[in-house]
């Protein structure tokens, strides 16, 4: 049979009040008695009722972080620090993957109404921007990812068209010219929102828009990278820089660089966006936009618990997260 509160108390000579106490983290338990009851817990292997615990305290101490894949290194790195966010704060972390597939979105914004999670931090690529401002979720909510207008979910986000411009103009500050962008795509998602950037910087520095530089594949990955500077080299004018809207990519740029028998940056500099791990340890280490990931994730868990207690502002709450061009090797750091 499962070990009960009741056998706890009675291994450790206390009330069953007392065991609570200690196991929610009360502070007024003696060190003396926290010790008994901690030691009576790792001998009889006790694990307290969830279910139970949800029930009398109204909240589970659970949510949820979807995002679209945790393949990606990106969403990796971002989970663990939300989940060294939460963890701090009592609270754990449930990994809900999207695959960035509509009915997967769609169920993050419309079907998590369980008993199991408190709120939901979301990073939604598929579902359009009206979906979102328009969905009426069961659960506390704050969104990841790009800035859509309206709604009612607080924000944590990197001000995307300028970071774009930054690394777009930090390739016009190194001398190149013919500057080309991987990752462009439609709609309002990430591909545009960083296109926008990347042409306010061409305009800034009075070089011509080149419709031919600006590629993007079906995804944004390593092989789409490659896949689109091999593109670009075909051209009969070929790129003397390269923005890769994410890091992912721009490796799979760099090693396209290579099959070609041509280096970064000598014969084409690189950038990309996320500061991955991959891109720091990569040869030639990579240039790239650094958002701050802890402070995306203490802010992002911290505006879902005031919004799941009931604390936080009337008004959506919208957040930038703070970042720094670091430049590297492969535009010649």
């Amino acid at each position: 049979m499962a070990t009960r509160l009741s056998d706890v108390a009675a291994r450790a000579g206390v009330s069953v009040k007392t065991v609570s106490n200690v196991i929610n983290d009360y502070p007024h338990i003696t060190a003396r008695t926290r010790a008994k009851v901690e030691a009576a817990i790792a001998e009889l292997d006790y694990t307290p009722n969830v279910s139970a615990r949800s029930l009398r305290k109204g909240r589970s101490d659970f949510i949820a972080l979807a995002v679209p894949e945790m393949a990606s290194p990106y969403f990796a790195e971002l989970g663990a620090a939300i989940s060294r966010a939460a963890k701090k704060r009592g609270i754990t972390v449930l990994i809900d993957q999207t695959e960035g597939e509509a009915a997967a979105e769609k169920l993050v914004l419309d079907g998590m109404r369980g008993q199991l999670i408190d709120g939901i931090i979301f990073s939604p690529i598929t579902t359009a921007p009206a979906r979102i401002t328009s969905a009426d979720t069961a659960k506390p909510l704050v969104l990841l990812g790009e800035r859509h207008p309206g709604g009612t979910f607080d924000h944590v986000a990197v001000d995307s068209v300028q970071a774009s411009f930054d690394a777009t103009m930090h390739l016009v500050s190194i001398g190149r010219r013919r500057i080309a962008a991987i990752g462009v795509g439609g709609g309002a998602g990430t591909g545009s929102v960083r296109r926008k950037g990347y042409r306010k910087a061409l305009k800034a520095a009075g070089l011509a828009l080149d419709p031919a530089l600006e590629v993007g594949g079906p995804g944004y990955h390593r092989e789409d990278g490659a896949a689109s500077m091999r593109e670009l080299l075909a051209l009969p004018e070929p790129p003397d820089a390269v923005f890769c809207f994410n890091d992912l990519m721009a490796i799979g740029a760099l090693r396209a660089l290579t099959d070609a028998g041509l280096s970064a940056p000598k014969d084409v500099a690189v950038i990309g966006f996320d500061d991955i791990e991959d891109g720091r340890y990569h040869s030639p280490s990579l240039t790239t936009i650094s958002a701050d990931k802890e402070w995306l994730a203490e802010n992002a868990v911290a505006l879902l618990l005031d919004r799941i207690a009931g604390t936080g502002e009337a008004d959506r709450r919208d957040l930038t997260v703070p970042y720094t061009l670091t430049i590297r090797e492969s535009t010649g750091g």
